[in-house]
């Protein structure tokens, strides 16, 4: 099942997504959830029938305006340094443990809508990453376990300023500007993907592939992540774990790569879809 968040005519809404429209569930919110993340809190989406949806209203996508899957998660945690492609373009060493940052729910940006480059930089990279979205609450989970509390799966653009974010050994300044984190275009749940770590990821700048990678090049995958998050930190339905991305990314080419103003940038993940957004300025 791909579920979207989205908004129509001054609506958000929620909906599934079937071919080139999407069954609206705002006559149901009130029973299975004001918001996606609320539906996936209570495990409503699941007792949805196709006779429930039937009688439903039916939109085309080309006539809503994409959300961030999650519009308001609770917590958003990046992984740094994660393929073992982005580690070798760094010069670092391979992590012992993984390296985590947090980016704010409302740095994101949604599928078709513009990531800004801010007024303070014109070091404006991307970063392709598969986002992996909590299903239920999850503390001390066991790497065996981990799939078990995941909802699904979807695209993420990790939009970094780079000289920010090399101000301190800390990244937050450079990946929380605002409209810098591309999130969509839907979430896939997880019934549709077994297995995280056999998906194609590719990024696209104008069309020119810049990163390419299996999610099996992952140093901590995703069921290791889930592990050691919730070693420290209770997730709840909705949180967002945002796993990294390969190499290829803009600062570590020659001559160096910056996203600016007209540039549309893809990235697309097997299984899931494509996240397209055009860069402008703030």
């Amino acid at each position: 099942m791909k579920i979207a968040s989205f908004t129509h005519q001054g609506r958000d809404s929620y909906g599934i997504v079937s071919g080139d429209e999407i069954i609206d569930l705002h006559e149901l919110k009130a029973s299975i959830g004001q918001d996606l993340k609320q539906a996936i809190a209570g495990n409503r989406l699941v007792e949805l029938s196709a006779d429930s949806l039937a009688e439903l209203p039916r939109l085309n996508l080309a006539d809503i305006q994409f959300l961030p899957v999650i519009t308001h998660p609770g917590k958003i945690l990046c992984i740094g340094i994660n393929y073992a492609t982005h580690m070798r373009e760094t010069g670092r060493e391979t992590p012992v443990y993984p390296m985590i940052f947090t980016r704010f729910a409302d740095s994101q940006t949604a599928h078709e809508q513009p990531i800004l480059r801010p007024k303070a930089s014109h070091k404006l990279d991307f970063e392709g990453e598969l986002a992996v979205v909590i299903g239920k609450t999850a503390r001390h989970v066991k790497e065996a376990d981990a799939l078990d509390y995941v909802a699904g799966y979807s695209c993420y653009n990790d939009g970094s300023v780079r000289d920010w974010q090399k101000h301190t050994i800390q990244f937050v300044p450079g990946k929380n500007f605002p409209q810098t984190g591309g999130f969509g275009p839907w979430l896939v749940t997880a019934d549709e993907i077994p297995d995280p770590q056999t998906l194609e990821l590719t990024t696209r700048l104008n069309g020119e592939i810049m990163q390419h990678t299996s999610t099996a090049d992952m140093i901590f995958d995703v069921r290791k992540l889930i592990e050691y998050c919730t070693a420290f930190t209770e997730l709840a339905p909705g949180d967002v774990i945002v796993s990294g991305t390969t190499g290829g990314v803009g600062a570590f080419r020659e001559p160096q790569v910056w996203m600016k103003p007209g540039d549309v940038v893809e990235v697309e993940i097997a299984s899931i879809g494509i996240l397209r957004n055009t860069i402008a300025d703030e």
